[in-house]
């Protein structure tokens, strides 16, 4: 999974906030509420809001997912505490109600999806994983992150360098917002590739991991518009996955499968910048309201 995010940042170098002279994303110790000690619940991450309001940022979900329980540690905690096969969509909407919510939710908003992240994370645990580990919750932020800038960056063309360090700082609130410690978010781009390459090559896709990833990719119960897209989803899953964790997962690449993953980014790159923006956020639209409904109905 080499972005071109990535290869800017290796192959030119970025420049730390200190370096640079730009003053770091303001982390209070001490924000409104009793959420997060590391998150201001007023802050909006404008760069990231215009990443993850475009709904093809789904796709992604299933490569996050499949990166994220390669984490020993996260894979035996999702698979042991959640009905995966029969809860896909639960799974899918609970990370992008959360992602929404942080990017475009009210200060009571976000308070509430983290206090519920929190307490739904708390019965997580067992003799070797608990699920409020800043280390887990540190890898789960930085799928995030390296999956959503991938795809926007596939669609849309790179960022400038600029943009591209925006988009990093202000990513660190899905960390900070889960009581990951500001200075476990690597400083900048390349030092967070760093950890991600020293993260992927040291991943085991252990059996909870590979029981994750039938689930997820072979629903036996989800909806339709699902299940009439995962050919899709598993072609791009495979082409996307690091190719040591693609093999470990058992999904295959060949010519045929490539010159398919080839033919719907095209179609893609084609066609999805010129849908109607309304279209476009349809996605976020929907869990937002979908959110809203049931913090009302819990009031």
């Amino acid at each position: 999974m080499v972005t071109a995010e990535k290869r800017s940042a290796q192959e030119k170098g970025v420049k730390s906030n200190q370096a640079s002279g730009r003053q770091p994303l303001e982390i209070t110790e001490k924000p409104p509420g009793k959420v997060s000690p590391y998150f201001p619940l007023e802050y909006e991450p404008k760069e990231v809001q215009k990443v993850v309001k475009e709904g093809i940022l789904l796709v992604g979900g299933a490569i996050a997912i499949l990166l994220q329980v390669a984490n020993p540690g996260v894979g035996q905690g999702v698979n042991e505490h959640s009905n995966f096969a029969l809860r896909v969509t639960d799974r899918l909407r609970a990370t992008m109600t959360y992602i929404y919510t942080i990017a475009f939710g009210t200060c009571d908003e976000k308070k509430a999806i983290i206090n519920m992240v929190h307490r739904a994370h708390t019965s997580v645990n067992g003799p070797k994983y608990d699920a409020n580990d800043p280390d887990l919750q540190l890898w789960v932020a930085a799928t995030l992150y390296a999956a959503g800038v991938d795809i926007y960056e596939k669609i849309f063309g790179p960022f400038d360098a600029k943009t591209s360090e925006r988009v990093y700082e202000e990513y660190s609130v899905l960390a900070t917002a889960l009581r990951v410690p500001p200075g476990k978010w690597p400083a900048d781009r390349r030092t967070f590739w760093a950890y991600w390459d020293e993260k992927i090559a040291t991943m085991e896709v252990t059996s909870h991991a590979v029981s994750v990833a039938k689930d997820l990719l072979w629903p036996k119960k989800a909806p339709i518009w699902i299940k009439v897209n995962m050919p899709a989803v598993r072609v791009l899953t495979a082409e996307w996955l690091p190719p040591r964790l693609r093999e470990a997962y058992g999904l295959k690449t060949s010519k045929s499968r490539r010159r398919a993953y080839r033919a719907l980014m095209g179609i893609t790159k084609s066609v999805y910048p010129h849908l109607p923006m309304f279209v476009r956020t349809a996605p976020r639209n929907h869990y937002m309201k979908d959110m809203r409904k049931r913090m009302k109905n819990m009031v």
